[in-house]
């Protein structure tokens, strides 16, 4: 049966499954990812929203933003499906105060308020239904405090990269190894499914995951039915702006005026 929300009946749910296994991907997501996010930058962004506190992550993986930003910052609690995830980012704690919570970030089962609700590297996309994202914005509001922020950081879709409804890109190449990337891409349910390929000495490694993309229109909208609205949107961390010809956006979203007592 399809599901209501205020009005609106949402497409049949076609995927309760995760976007990617996270036990899989912690062994190399370090090294693979360390350069694809200006760590700085997003602390910096992320501590001026909420400099005390309590923070909370969805998808915290290794905890490569939630440790820095707990250190002289808000106590940060970061969510993950990863077991594996989760003890790669007991290791780099240190004195961080960082809570690392096994859970799917759709079915959130936390205590808040929380002063600030993030998520980055499109992992809200590793929702893989329309469903499970307009469940986790229904979450997040029902745990921000009333002045509370929920930032979204993402791709921005574009379909021209593929042809004929397909990818393959280099993503690493030396003279005794090679990781690339197959992928296809479904416009009607927004969906890439992909595999990430290593080959090397010890033989062919395989990394698969599946993500739904979205507009950013599309999650202004689920905002809305959560309550929340945006509040300023920026074409990276480093808060340029954010234009046509931009691949990623900031989008910063709070409670909607009327619900703010």
């Amino acid at each position: 049966m399809d599901e209501q929300i205020d009005g609106l009946v949402l497409a049949p749910e076609r995927d309760d499954g995760k976007g990617y296994d996270g036990d899989r991907y912690a062994e190399v997501y370090d090294a693979w990812y360390e350069g694809r996010l200006d760590t700085a930058a997003a602390v910096t962004f992320l501590r001026d929203l909420c400099p005390v506190g309590r923070a909370l992550e969805l998808g915290v993986g290794t905890g490569r933003l939630a440790v820095p930003l707990a250190v002289d910052g808000p106590a940060v609690t970061g969510v993950d499906t990863s077991p594996v995830m989760l003890e790669r980012l007991a290791e780099k704690m240190g004195d961080a105060r960082v809570t690392g919570v096994l859970g799917d970030m759709s079915e959130l089962e936390l205590r808040g308020p929380f002063d600030l609700v993030y998520v980055t590297f499109s992992s809200l996309f590793l929702l893989t239904s329309q469903q499970a994202q307009v469940r986790c914005f229904a979450r997040v509001a029902s745990l921000l405090t009333p002045e509370g922020s929920f930032v979204v950081e993402a791709f921005v879709p574009d379909a021209t990269r593929y042809r004929r409804h397909q990818d393959v890109s280099v993503e690493d190449l030396t003279a005794s190894s090679a990781r690339f990337e197959l992928a296809q891409h479904d416009p009607t349910s927004q969906t890439i499914t992909a595999v990430r390929v290593v080959l090397d000495a010890s033989g062919t490694r395989l990394f698969p995951y599946r993500l739904r993309y979205v507009t950013p229109a599309e999650l202004d909208l689920m905002a809305q039915l959560a309550g929340l609205r945006l509040r300023e949107r920026f074409g990276g961390f480093d808060r340029c702006p954010f234009a046509g010809s931009s691949s990623m956006h900031v989008s910063v979203y709070t409670r909607a005026a009327e619900d703010v007592q």
